[in-house]
């Protein structure tokens, strides 16, 4: 008997054992770089990254294939990992019947793009994440974003029977929906010159008509914040003088900082509220969101004087040094949603989050107070007896409620981010995502050009310097173009056109700040790059990606203006910019053109070409070139940043200099400022407040 029960505790054992090694054994996303892939290498579903070869092989096998498409700081990317591509016999269903891709959407745009494209089609909706089925050769023939394990199970199952049954069913369909991708993207050429016609005050009028009247921001849930929108609207609301959507946009920047959408202890935005008062985020942080937001609130700032959006500005950055800076000078993507909680779980937002007991035990005599300030109430409160902070009133306002000075209330504050702060750093911390994409560091770059030229601190300039030169040291291949992606030392993906923009517009936003040509010239040789391999001359938009790169079903041309604005609207406004600075007509002509391709949408969708827009009245209205020539030309460009002037390039040297805006302009010994439009200027001055009389 002993000799049985020996055996038995053996075998066991060895069971054990071996359930312990199947449990960790991986699959081919094993030796991939971003997070997202790896969180996945050891579900048992025979996962691949995306390449030609594994389609290859799914032609070969004649299997279906399931692409499912995410992001590391997804919530419900997270929540079907766990539901499905953890369990056992949904793995067996995927692996018996399909050849399934695993593709991180940051890493890989252009196939997210295709994807997204399709599902919309298919459902009318889209988001992540984003699963579907394709034909052996990558064809879609279903899908839709977030499953269950049931309706997962359901949809391969039937799916997998009837194309074994009728495959000529889904390969017509397929080839249908194909040809609705493709139509995406055509772009009819307009060779209508006339930019005047467009009545930009009427898609003004229609942005600020969906703001949101008592909460800010665009009316309904979820409610993103979409910057571009926001800034387009203070440019505007400024230059026009327009006093109401002025408010307005106070009002949605207001809202925003007082809701749990921001951080109020720790400092940086959310990526979006899932209500309409920005009390509950979905609390992932996006590296890009942040970048635009110290944009926005930079501008704000220098317009409106409040110091409310300085402090935004501050925090904000604090939050990008401490989480998401790199010590070699490059920005990671984003932190992630979930967290642990006290009990082990993962819980979205378990890091941000309050209890009232809690807060009395580390606040004291101060929670009475502090409970007013941020809401510990009613108003404040979320799920599980969970608080998001939250203010509903001003400083000033709150100052007076308790008979306390503005210096007593900032004390107060600072103290209780300190305690709090100290408290949450003890808790399990969300991942963070820390491949660095050229792209969103190009994002990056421009917010800290944009707060130090508002408030002049050096500090910034020396960080965006610091992951400028990263991504001429790390991100720029040996044929003078880019790469998209970096993480542990390695960068990888061929570059997609929203690289060439956002890094064109840094440099161009360096240059104009410390004079050094080389952004200048790094931003040209950038722009001649992309033409040579991205721009279609028969259409004069940029394809979003290289001829170099593997075809997909359709090669997209992105236009629409989103949370980010579209790489051919950035490519627009840099080619415009670049006319002005090298005296280039086909550049010019180029950025014209492609306004005109697109203006005709405008009137159908306002809300997704607000950076089209912003181009447009650049185009339309007087654009100045101010060449500032001598010694003293970084103090004069300073100090001309003390003006909001968003219609305008600054170009400049501290001797003489042959670029066409500059040549023959040096007298030793003096400063001048040229203000110029179109090449043609005014007599030089010696002041800036001379030189803003010249400026409308």
């Amino acid at each position: 008997m002993k000799k049985v029960i020996s055996f038995f505790l053996l075998l066991m054992t060895m069971i054990n054992s071996c359930n312990t090694q199947t449990s960790k054994m991986s699959n081919n996303l094993i030796n991939e770089t971003s997070p997202y892939l790896l969180q996945h290498a050891y579900n048992p579903v025979d996962w691949n990254p995306w390449n030609k070869q594994n389609l290859e092989k799914a032609k070969k096998e004649n299997k279906l294939v399931v692409i499912s498409i995410g992001y590391s700081s997804c919530h419900w990317c997270h929540v079907m990992e766990k539901e499905s591509f953890e369990d056992s016999l949904v793995a067996s269903i995927m692996n018996e019947k399909y050849i399934s891709v695993k593709v991180d959407r940051e890493e890989r745009p252009d196939v997210d793009q295709v994807y997204m494209n399709a599902v919309q089609l298919m459902t009318g909706s889209g988001g992540w994440p984003l699963n579907v089925i394709t034909l052996p050769d990558g064809r879609p023939i279903w899908g839709g974003t977030y499953f269950s394990k049931d309706q997962w199970i359901s949809a391969l199952t039937q799916i997998s029977d009837l194309y074994n049954k009728e495959p000529e069913r889904f390969i017509n369909y397929a080839t249908t929906l194909e040809k609705g991708i493709k139509s995406l993207d055509i772009i009819t050429t307009n060779d209508n010159q006339e930019l005047a016609s467009i009545d930009l005050d009427k898609h003004i009028g229609s942005l600020v008509n969906k703001i949101d009247k008592k909460n800010g921001g665009f009316s309904g849930a979820p409610k993103f914040m979409m910057p571009n929108n926001i800034h387009f609207l203070l440019r505007s609301a400024y230059q026009n003088n327009d006093k109401e959507t002025l408010k307005l946009v106070n009002l949605t920047l207001e809202k925003m900082a007082y809701g749990g959408v921001y951080d109020q202890i720790g400092g940086g935005f959310s990526r979006y509220s899932t209500d309409e008062k920005w009390h509950i985020p979905h609390f992932e942080k996006m590296l890009y969101d942040n970048a635009q937001l110290i944009s926005l609130y930079s501008d704000a700032y220098l317009i409106t004087n409040d110091e409310l959006y300085k402090n935004v500005v501050y925090e904000t950055i604090n939050f990008v040094l401490k989480e998401l800076t790199n010590s070699n000078g490059g920005f990671y993507s984003s932190i992630d949603a979930d967290s642990k909680s006290l009990d082990g779980k993962e819980n979205e937002g378990a890091y941000y989050v309050w209890k009232e007991d809690e807060l009395k035990k580390l606040l004291k005599n101060e929670f009475i107070v502090f409970s007013d300030y941020y809401n510990i109430n009613k108003y404040g409160y979320w799920e599980d007896d969970n608080y998001v902070l939250i203010k509903n009133k001003s400083d000033a306002a709150f100052a007076k409620a308790h008979n306390l000075s503005k210096e007593q209330v900032s004390k107060k504050i600072d103290a209780w981010k300190k305690i709090l702060i100290k408290a949450r750093d003890k808790r399990s911390t969300p991942n963070i995502d820390d491949k660095i994409l050229t792209s969103w560091n190009g994002l990056m770059i421009n917010a800290f050009i944009d707060a130090y030229r508002v408030f002049k601190d050096k500090d910034f300039l020396d960080v965006a310097s610091s992951s400028a030169e990263f991504i001429i040291k790390n991100m720029k291949k040996t044929d003078g173009g880019l790469y998209h992606s970096h993480k542990d030392g390695k960068s990888k993906i061929n570059g997609y056109l929203e690289d060439y923009a956002a890094s064109i517009q840094a440099f161009l936003n360096l240059y104009e700040n410390t004079l050094d040509e080389k952004w200048l010239n790094t931003s040209n040789d950038l722009m001649k790059y992309t033409y040579k391999n991205f721009f279609n001359a028969e259409t004069n938009m940029f394809y979003f990606t290289s001829k170099l790169d593997d075809k997909l079903i359709s090669r997209t041309v992105e236009f629409r203006d989103n949370v980010i604005p579209s790489s051919n609207s950035i490519m627009a406004n840099n080619l415009f910019k670049l006319s002005h600075y090298f005296d280039n007509k086909k550049y010019l002509n180029s950025s014209q053109q492609m306004v005109n391709n697109i203006k005709d949408q405008i009137e159908l969708y306002p809300g997704g070409f607000s950076n089209w827009m912003n181009l447009i009245l650049n185009i339309n209205k007087n654009f100045y070139e101010i060449a500032v020539v001598g010694n003293k030309a970084i103090e004069k460009i300073k100090e001309l940043n003390e003006n909001y002037l968003p219609n305008k390039i600054i170009i400049g040297s501290l001797e003489s200099n042959p670029l066409p805006l500059l040549k023959n302009r040096f007298v030793e010994g003096e400063t001048y400022i040229y203000v110029c439009v179109n090449k043609a200027c005014k007599m030089p001055v010696k002041t800036v407040k001379e030189a803003l009389k010249l400026i409308e």
